[in-house]
């Protein structure tokens, strides 16, 4: 498909949203007035600029409060209408989006709307342009897409059409289904845009909190389903409106889009082949979803100091060193079916991400039925590949950079549990050790993001891993409130949390200006019996996060609990939440270099979330603290 994008969804000035644009591969731009009126340049000018950059002005927009209107009000628009005209002409811009009436003024009749309309499609007739009408969610007297079809088809000329946005749709819960019926080449110009589920006056969700489709709650791919069932063949486009896209870097919100419209793409290929529609237009194929079965290793960056650090802290949590590598100082450490890596070799991305960061989590490692095609599908969403340097009888596994900077290794599921360590270290007796915690496997990893970097993870895990979001949650830091979501895979068995702080005092944020971008700030690990494995962390020297008296007494109140259960739980400090279908215990550590802890957690029954509703409790404790 032509894929194109408003130049309101993008920060900079428009010379510099355009050199973005073209630069994550788009074929065209919506030009959103104010952005020309802007522009220290004429129009032919700007044409220029966008085609020596390989782009086409798709549309020009918006054209607002015109059809319904008294009539001296009708023919002032008309002129200002003839005044735009002039402009798209000389940048080489084909169509003019109208969209419906917003004014005081305006009249409720669909036959005088349908006669205006005609006029300025008939003026646009004589320059060889097009107007498409589009249905705010908002407009005065029309704001479905039915509607607006109705007066286009009333109004009856070649050059007027209807122009689709699926966020006025979806925001108030139209059905799209009827989108099928209407001739594809009477819909002008197709716009897509996601959105959070929020309970606000609509206008104010448009204009602040639009996203890309994909990272938000709407059923975008059902929308453009219908579509292209239409026959629609024209550009795919995207308009967002988004404070946060306002100010964040627009190179990387312009990867981003591009990402967004080849996962949808992607998406409305699979639902049309099911039973196939024969489409006149290629949609985005990609290699298929990875079939992702859990982390199979966590690698942290060190120098020599902090890898002595790490090794005390893992002997503390129970893991036994069990190797070395081969032909780096990388040193692996097991418990369980968990495998810690210490990084410290020298002139390294690991090396880089700690001279960067100090000690943190660089890299993971996740089981994979096909790596080769899993980096296949993350470089065609636009993911970089990286290539680290093997030595001879080394395995390679494929690996691709995550937003923020840190690596996702795709390990093969056919080298079994140990096979890539046993290639790639000097394996020692793994024995049972002394110190044995009882931790079984990782049970989640949670990621401390920038305010900017949400959408970024949402759109990536979705599109790239193929994970899906849960509900998204605000949970209460002292100091702030930090904006929690988890992400999944169908069998659970990779599970990531991603965390945002919307205010720089919260520890979050805090950690965040230590570890950079993208990094993980927790790791879950899990464990058959969470009294057992934290006596036995104890014992070992393990700090745990202290839990106020207030919160069992409280926690009684809240939920029927078996008073033995909860005077273990007050003893050793575990966390307790229920849902509907099982238990979650829990206990946090103590924050070690960089803010960097664990938490030990027990799932009972098909308990499903992440215990988020105890992180208060941690966050407060650990500021008391």
């Amino acid at each position: 498909m032509h894929r194109s994008i408003a130049t309101v969804s993008l920060s900079g000035t428009l010379r510099q949203k355009l050199e973005a644009v073209a630069a994550a591969g788009f074929d065209g731009i919506e030009l959103f007035e104010a952005d020309f009126i802007n522009f220290k340049g004429t129009a032919a000018e700007l044409g220029r600029i966008a085609g020596d950059l390989g782009l086409s002005i798709d549309l020009y927009q918006p054209l607002r409060d015109f059809e319904g209107m008294p009539e001296p009000q009708f023919r002032r628009s008309l002129e200002r209408a003839e005044r735009k005209f002039d402009l798209m002409q000389a940048m080489g811009a084909p169509t003019m989006l109208c969209c419906s009436n917003t004014s005081a003024l305006a009249i409720d009749d669909p036959s005088l709307a349908a006669a205006q309309l005609h006029e300025l499609a008939e003026r646009a007739a004589r320059r060889n342009l097009r107007v498409g009408f589009e249905a705010l969610a908002w407009g005065r007297h029309t704001s479905l897409y039915g509607q607006a079809w109705e007066i286009v088809k009333q109004a009856n000329h070649a050059h007027l059409g209807l122009i689709l946005d699926s966020f006025h749709t979806l925001s108030l819960k139209d059905d799209p289904a009827g989108i099928a019926a209407i001739p594809g080449d009477k819909i002008f110009f197709l716009q897509m845009a996601d959105a959070p589920l929020l309970s606000m006056d609509v206008l104010q969700w448009a204009r602040h909190h639009r996203s890309f489709p994909g990272q938000g709650d709407f059923d975008v791919v059902g929308f453009f389903e219908q579509v292209l069932r239409a026959g629609y063949t024209g550009p795919l486009s995207l308009e967002i409106f988004n404070d946060i896209f306002r100010e964040t870097p627009n190179r990387r919100t312009a990867v981003d889009a591009m990402r967004s419209l080849l996962y949808l793409e992607s998406e409305a290929r699979q639902r049309l082949a099911k039973p196939a529609v024969p489409q006149p237009v290629a949609l985005f194929d990609p290699p298929p979803v990875p079939a992702l079965s859990g982390l199979s290793f966590i690698e942290f960056a060190a120098d020599e100091a902090s890898a002595a650090t790490l090794a005390t802290l893992a002997g503390q949590l129970g893991f036994r060193r069990i190797g070395r590598h081969r032909s780096k100082a990388v040193t692996l450490y097991r418990q369980g079916e968990i495998n810690l890596i210490v990084n410290a070799q020298p002139d390294s991305f690991a090396r880089q991400r700690f001279e960067a960061h100090g000690t943190s989590v660089c890299a993971l490692g996740v089981r994979c039925d096909d790596p080769l095609a899993a980096v296949g599908r993350a470089t065609a969403m636009r993911s970089q590949r990286h290539d680290s340097p093997v030595g001879p009888n080394e395995l390679r596994v494929p690996a691709i950079v995550a937003p923020g900077g840190n690596l996702i290794h795709f390990v093969p599921e056919a080298l079994g549990a140990n096979g890539l360590y046993e290639a790639d270290f000097l394996l020692e007796d793994e024995g049972a050790g002394n110190n044995d915690a009882g931790l079984q496997c990782i049970d989640h990893v949670a990621l401390g993001l920038a305010l900017d970097q949400l959408d970024t993870w949402v759109l990536f895990t979705r599109a790239v891993l193929g994970l899906e979001p849960g509900e998204s949650l605000e949970l209460a830091d002292p100091f702030g409130l930090i904006r929690s979501r988890g992400v999944a895979n169908a069998d659970r068995s990779l599970r990531l949390v991603l965390n945002v702080s919307l205010s720089q005092r919260t520890r979050t944020a805090r950690t965040l200006s230590v570890t950079g971008g993208g990094a993980v700030h927790h790791v879950a690990l899990s464990c058959a019996d969470i009294f057992e494995t934290a006596a036995k962390l104890r014992a070992n020297g393990t700090r745990f996060v202290p839990i106020s008296d207030n919160y069992y007494d409280d926690l009684a109140t809240r939920i029927d609990i078996d008073p033995a259960l909860l005077s273990r739980m007050r003893q050793a400090g575990v966390l307790f939440d229920r849902s509907p279908a099982g238990d979650y215990l829990h206990i946090y550590t103590e924050s070690f270099e960089g803010g960097l802890f664990f938490e030990v957690a027990q799932r009972l029954g098909n308990y499903d979330a992440y215990g988020a509703l105890n992180a208060p409790a941690r966050m407060a404790s650990q500021a008391q603290d």
